[in-house]
């Protein structure tokens, strides 16, 4: 198994885990390589729709979100039965200003479990000074105010953001190599900075349920199987790419993705539709 008891235990008190080794750097480059194929046939960048429930429409993402690699540290933290739920491209440019304010998944998901995980694996390097995820250890035991504050360079859906007095000499950076992964459940306050480092900060979230898990907001959503069994069947089993964006899925994925985004705009004031 990846993860030491010394690991786990972390895990349990401060609610997350980094850094831990998933990809060489060689394929982390190749998977950077296809994700920047496919925005340069596009004029660029992924379409928003696009960030979102993306190992539907990719099938090396696909793939990466059944590797034992990453899934192996997931089981020893929510057992033997996994489904992914949601797959995320996070890029900030070169210099961007773009950040990811203080807050919980857990508000805005609609999902009934706390053991959610999330899964960060860096397809480019990320030090700080590219912004890498900050996280408040220990906050995944309480619930925090938020508000939504729709700032132009939150990349957030509704900016949304922790209202609560927390205090920034608390937080813990992690930091990752191309090729590594950190963990946190999805309860716990993280945040990321602007890019200030002259390369792309490239990652993607990967968003792990165990099968007891519910959707309590939305009146419709999917998940794969990618571990174990799922004896529930709360969720739609998610279409699968033979290829990278499969013609046999776009539809599919396009039902998936604006399931979501009305899951993440519930009560919301201003719907900016970010994904």
């Amino acid at each position: 198994m990846v993860l030491n008891d010394r690991q786990i235990a972390q895990y349990e008190k401060d609610g997350y885990v980094s850094p831990i080794p998933v990809l060489s750097n060689a394929q982390a480059n190749e998977l950077r390589a296809r994700l920047e194929k496919t925005e340069r046939a596009q004029g660029g960048a992924l379409y928003p729709a696009q960030r979102s429930k993306s190992y539907i429409l990719f099938k090396w993402l696909n793939d990466l979100v059944r590797d034992p690699r990453v899934l192996d540290p997931i089981e020893q933290l929510i057992g033997p039965n996994i489904l992914i739920w949601n797959t995320i491209f996070w890029v900030k440019e070169a210099r961007s200003k773009s950040f990811v304010s203080w807050h919980q998944d857990t508000h805005y998901w609609g999902l009934s479990n706390d053991k959610v995980i999330t899964a960060w694996i860096a397809l480019s390097a990320a030090p700080i000074e590219s912004g890498c995820m900050r996280v408040m250890p220990g906050t995944h035991r309480r619930t925090l105010r938020h508000e939504d504050r729709y700032h132009d360079d939150n990349m957030l859906t509704r900016g949304q953001e922790i209202d609560d007095g927390l205090d920034e000499n608390d937080a813990v950076h992690m930091p990752l190599a191309a090729g590594e992964m950190s963990i946190h459940n999805y309860c716990l306050a993280h945040a990321s900075g602007p890019n200030n480092s002259s390369d792309r900060r490239i990652g993607i979230s990967l968003h792990f349920l165990p099968p007891d898990t519910k959707q309590i907001v939305g009146a419709w959503d999917c998940a794969t199987l990618v571990r174990g069994i799922d004896p529930h069947h709360h969720f739609e089993d998610a279409a699968v790419p033979s290829c990278d964006l499969d013609p046999a899925v776009v539809a599919y994925h396009e039902k998936a993705s604006r399931a979501l985004s009305e899951v993440l705009y519930t009560g919301a004031a201003i719907k900016d539709r970010k994904l």
